[in-house]
């Protein structure tokens, strides 16, 4: 009776240690979640974005066979569709607008809030 008795002690004993549940935060605290909109420029913050998300679409040399006509390789075409709505309607999945990127998943708060931001400041080519 002692064996058994030690064995199911031991047993529950090795299933308390055995899972354990981290807090993401604490294991990951030096990942930032902050997100820096002091200093948002079209070529520094914009062009990137729509580099790493809109060009296999929405290049000069994609845009007409895959991107419904509609360029995001050079700063008057981004101005025209930032200027119109349609660049932040498409990138928020807002209804009545195509949800970009196509197939893909939402542009982070922080890369949708970069676009705002510059859309806020005037649009600027800098």
């Amino acid at each position: 009776m002692k064996h058994i008795l030690k064995t199911a002690t031991f047993l529950l004993l090795l299933s308390f240690s055995g899972c354990y549940y981290d807090n993401e935060e604490k294991l990951y605290a030096e990942v930032s979640t902050t997100c820096d909109l002091t200093n948002v420029t079209f070529a520094a913050s914009v062009k990137p974005i729509l580099q790493a998300s809109c060009f296999s679409c929405h290049s000069n040399s994609s845009a007409n066979s895959s991107g419904a006509g509609i360029k995001l390789e050079n700063y008057a075409d981004v101005q025209t569709q930032a200027k119109n709505g349609k660049l932040m309607g498409s990138v928020n999945h807002s209804n009545g607008y195509q949800a970009m990127p196509k197939g893909g998943g939402k542009l982070t708060d922080c890369e949708i809030n970069q676009l705002q931001k510059w859309i806020d400041n005037g649009t600027l080519n800098n």
